[in-house]
């Protein structure tokens, strides 16, 4: 099957089949890899996680599970510039290192597996987990409790002390959401390591998986900018016009048009 008509058909199951359709993302961009191999290997994984579980109710083994994979030396890569292995699955369970999606993808899998409440957080930055109903959320690269405070703190680490916590960053979030902010991501590493075609396959991912925002047509644009192809980058560069309500924003983006407009077409 076409690995982007898997990733959705993974989706459309009663249950989503998440981390299975993030191995449906990274064959896209390896086409030799073997989805099933991977799953066999969290198999492994899933049994050395339970062997180290305490015993405990369901709805109390989140935090447990989260520091028995960190003792597994499972955490988040700090490798600098970040490359596009820590958000492909099967580099993130081979290395043991990822961004904190991916290592919240294993986690809520195996969650999943073993019965273990557990949901994603989509927070700004720094992707989160939850139990359902409880005061505080986790970090998935460690384990860490993090209540209102520690939630704000975070924020602002990650866009200025001027940044407001809200409510909204605070929500589960739902199986087509983590995977087209696993695409952002894959998005962005790819064009940090010199690679637009890779990146163009995530644009468009990004695309397929949910409402796309006025950022996701101006990075599509930019990546069609990159590989020489006006049509393309007019297109979503139309769309982020429309999306625009920032007045500087919308001259700068009627320029950028004209000027396509006044250029001969390659493609």
């Amino acid at each position: 099957m076409d690995p982007r008509a898997a990733c959705l058909a993974c989706l459309e199951q009663q249950l989503p089949a998440v981390f299975e359709a993030a191995l449906w993302i990274a064959v896209e961009h390896q086409p030799t890899l073997q989805p099933a191999d991977w799953l066999q290997r969290l198999n492994n994984l899933q049994q050395h996680v339970s062997q180290g579980l305490p015993n405990l109710p369901l709805q109390e083994l989140a935090q447990p599970l989260l520091r028995r994979l960190n003792e597994l030396d499972f955490h988040e890569d700090d490798e600098r510039p970040l490359r596009p292995h820590a958000a492909l699955m099967n580099h993130v369970l081979l290395r043991r290192r990822g961004q904190p999606l991916s290592l919240a993808l294993i986690a809520l899998e195996l969650a999943k597996r073993l019965g273990i409440p557990l949901q994603g957080v989509n927070f700004p930055g720094h992707f989160l987990l939850r139990v359902p109903g409880a005061d505080h959320l986790l970090d998935p690269s460690s384990g860490r409790r993090l209540y209102t405070r520690e939630c704000r703190e975070l924020l602002q680490r990650q866009h200025g002390q001027e940044a407001e916590l809200s409510a909204s960053h605070l929500l589960a979030c739902d199986a087509r959401s983590m995977l087209q902010r696993l695409s952002r991501n894959l998005r962005q590493l790819h064009q940090l390591d010199d690679n637009p075609m890779a990146a163009l396959r995530d644009a468009e991912r990004v695309l397929l998986l949910g409402t796309p925002s006025l950022h996701d047509h101006l990075a599509r644009a930019d990546i069609y900018q990159l590989l020489d192809c006006p049509q393309g980058e007019r297109f979503d560069l139309e769309r982020a016009l429309l999306l625009s309500d920032d007045p500087a924003q919308r001259l700068q983006l009627s320029q950028r048009l004209r000027l396509l407009r006044a250029s001969p077409a390659l493609h």
